[in-house]
């Protein structure tokens, strides 16, 4: 048996030595995105031994590099392969080199390889992002943080890999003052299904505004929790979900996260509310790498200017400054000395809310509140992913609470939902954007003889009760509810799920209305009315019509011809006796005949 394990040993060591050797090691690439520009922020290089080997996997090479004190060759030549290829491939954005701290103390490990390789390549300083491990155990901190000291003062970038994984975490984090934050992919996993991951990740998102820094969610395989962490306020994301390591990657924002983000972007009771972009108002930026007191003139002549985004060569925005924090470092004492020479990056926001020009203001608004933004503020608009202006964010307030006002004034005032107006505005925008939608037009049967034996208030409490059943069945599917007005209303549904929901609302009313009939209505099945003609006749307890159409939006030009096709299809719904979904093929208004 222990011969056994030295035969194994001598063949990794050989192994090994053959692919430093050789130089048999495959630099793969995978995306990290920028949701919110949708755009690529950059790559992380990852490595590969020999297809078919045992020291293929990176976990098995790397093992037997530390294991043979072999770990600073490795790395050496990992780096340089990738950032060979790299250039190669002249992939956009950042490189993220992953780097052991016991390699950057390695006293062995040639000093200024990195900024040799990138420099043969043809690359600059502030491309490379050096990923530092938290996984490893580092005895002097003390040197390694004079180590990243140098890496940075060359003009790298520093990143925090596998935070929460490791053994220093936080105390890292404040000391080395990373530019990145990457979460470790155990809080990521099924975070929309864990309260603990969840506040886990408010708590590092609060402290990265605070230290300034940009986080990376890592290991994102569901759409669940990209749409969890977009949310929260984490914009940066990489995993399966979004792209797998590829030798050759796609340098591009995939077609199917912007799919994906649209999607996400439905949200219930949207009307036809205006978009950021006619609020944008067209500021000059600055580019990334100027100095604070260059940015200090800037805004002493502009004394009505409070931001000031912050944008690379190609437009695309890196940060924003405020005038008060520029304002508040330079009237310390010494401030201007400290600060007068040193890049604009390190007072700037890393991290401020960045929407794209066609972004709801609803939307946009639901940002602000969750992510608890200073409301003297300003947020960064995109077109195509590059900075179009800035929007102050009581600007946007301002609009939400008119919009807000102008609904409550159109509002059916027993259930408080939107109107016959906002009804209309909703279906006119989604004909406006030939947006596939679903309209279901919803009918008490029996109202009448049931508000005539129990009165006015058990009926207005039959209205709310279903105001409530459609609202709450409604919940997290994008569409819009609406009262007409009486027993009558509408919804639009964005979505396939029109059907299952409108079946459901059926079976939750008609449980939860039995409460206002007596017991003996309710065994019998109904009760005995006099109908208009003075006859007696037997009423069944209340049930609903729902006529539910799915409008060709090229040929239906106005709200009202759409209206018109779910009235027919609720009047055929209305023929049955009892709750009754009525689904309608014609899709196309009816052609007036002129003689």
């Amino acid at each position: 048996m222990e011969s056994g394990r030295i035969e194994a040993f001598k063949i990794d060591a050989q192994s090994l030595q053959t692919i430093l050797d050789e130089r048999l090691v495959e630099p793969l690439f995978q995306p990290i995105c920028d949701v919110a520009r949708q755009t690529i922020l950059g790559f992380e290089a990852l490595s590969r031994g020999p297809e078919g080997s045992e020291l293929e996997s990176p976990n098995a090479l790397f093992s037997a590099a530390q294991r043979f004190n072999r770990l600073s060759e490795l790395e050496l030549l990992c780096r340089e392969k990738a950032i060979e290829r790299f250039a190669e491939l002249n992939l956009s954005g950042k490189l993220f080199l992953n780097v052991s701290p016991n390699t950057l103390l390695d006293p062995n490990h040639p000093r200024g390889e990195t900024l040799q390789l990138i420099q043969q390549y043809g690359l600059q300083a502030n491309q490379v992002v050096i990923e530092v491990t938290e996984q490893d155990k580092v005895d002097d901190g003390f040197l390694l943080l004079k180590t990243i000291g140098h890496y940075r003062k060359l003009g790298f970038n520093i990143a925090i890999d596998d935070l929460g994984a490791g053994y220093s975490g936080l105390k890292q984090w404040s000391e080395l003052q990373p530019d990145f934050v990457k979460i470790d992919r155990y809080f990521i996993d099924h975070c929309d299904q864990s309260l603990v991951k969840r506040e886990f990740l408010k708590s590092i998102i609060e402290l990265a505004k605070a230290t300034r820094t940009a986080v990376i969610a890592e290991g994102i395989e569901r759409a669940e929790e990209l749409a969890l962490i977009t949310q929260l306020g984490i914009t940066n994301a990489q995993g399966f979900l979004i792209a797998r390591p590829s030798a050759v990657p796609l340098n591009a924002y995939p077609n199917t996260l912007k799919e994906s983000s649209q999607a996400q972007g439905n949200v219930m009771h949207r009307g036809l509310v205006k978009t950021i972009g006619e609020l944008t108002h067209v500021t000059p930026a600055v580019l990334n790498g100027v100095l604070c007191q260059d940015v200090h003139r800037v805004f002493e002549k502009d004394k009505q200017l409070m931001s000031l985004a912050v944008v690379d060569e190609q437009q695309m925005p890196m940060g924003l400054l405020h005038r008060d924090q520029l304002t508040e470092v330079f009237a310390a004492p010494y401030g201007h000395a400290l600060y007068a020479k040193k890049p604009l990056a390190s007072l700037m926001d890393k991290q401020p809310l960045i929407v794209d020009e066609q972004s709801q203001l609803d939307e946009v608004s639901q940002l602000i509140t969750e992510q608890d933004f200073d409301i003297r503020r300003h947020i960064v608009v995109t077109q195509g992913g590059k900075y179009l202006g800035l929007v102050p964010l009581r600007a946007i307030l301002k609009h939400i609470t008119e919009e807000k006002i102008r609904n409550a004034q159109h509002a059916n005032p027993l259930t408080m939902l939107p109107g016959n107006v906002a009804i209309n505005e909703a279906i006119e925008q989604r004909l406006l954007n030939k947006q596939d939608f679903t309209l279901a037009y919803i009918d008490l049967n029996h109202f009448k003889q049931f508000n005539d034996l129990y009165g006015y208030a058990s009926g207005d409490g039959v209205i709310k009760l279903l105001a409530e059943v459609i609202s709450e069945c409604c919940i997290g599917f994008s569409g819009f509810v609406g009262h007409i007005g009486g027993d009558d209303f509408m919804v639009v549904f964005d979505g396939d799920d029109a059907e299952p929901l409108c079946r459901e609302i059926i079976n939750e009313f008609e449980l939860k209305s039995k409460s206002y009939f007596t017991h003996e209505h309710v065994k019998a099945g109904g009760y005995w009315a006099t109908n208009r003609e003075g006859q007696q006749q037997f009423v069944p307890l209340l049930t609903l019509s729902i006529g539910l159409v799915s409008p060709h939006v090229d040929s239906c030009h106005n709200s009202h011809q759409v209206a018109a096709l779910a009235t027919d299809a609720k009047k055929e719904a209305k023929r049955y006796r009892n709750s009754y979904l009525f689904v309608a093929n014609k899709r196309r208004p009816t052609v007036a005949i002129v003689s």
